[in-house]
């Protein structure tokens, strides 16, 4: 049976802030972040199943990634651990969701951190094949498994 991929686009509204930087993004800013998160795989091929001829179901796939990352990330405020540790510290007594990374919460590290949870969390006979994380309607960050480890 073919190798086939499937693609489900999520999105969610998080702010984030970078460290240290000299630019607008020195300041805590929001965006609504679009991301498409495609598989690969062998469709089910037992002549039994009532999923013969799928890869997985889109509703089994929008709960995964919806359970695992958009109710985590979404509303959230995404900051850098070694940020003011006063800061910090208000934040987290002050407000539910806030994200405290090790890394600058760039796109381009956000999606290799997308990349490792979705890895982790996806069924044995799935790969992950790529995502694309948008920041704006014009600019994306574009993880491959074919160019990183997996």
């Amino acid at each position: 049976m073919a190798i086939l991929r499937l693609t489900r686009i999520f999105s969610f509204d998080m702010a984030h802030v970078l460290l240290n930087y000299h630019g607008k993004c020195k300041n805590i800013h929001g965006h609504t972040y679009k991301l498409e998160v495609t598989v690969k795989g062998v469709p089910c091929n037992d002549d039994a199943s009532p999923r013969k001829g799928m890869l997985i179901d889109f509703s089994d796939f929008k709960k995964l990634i919806e359970n695992e990352i958009i109710t985590v990330w979404d509303h959230a405020l995404m900051i850098h651990q070694d940020s003011d540790p006063v800061l910090l510290c208000a934040l987290k007594n002050n407000y539910e969701k806030i994200i405290s990374v090790p890394f600058q919460p760039t796109t381009e590290n956000m999606i290799c951190e997308l990349a490792s949870i979705i890895k982790e969390i996806l069924p044995a006979h799935l790969q992950l094949f790529s995502l694309r994380l948008y920041e704006t309607e014009k600019s994306f960050a574009a993880w491959y498994a074919s160019e990183n480890a997996i």
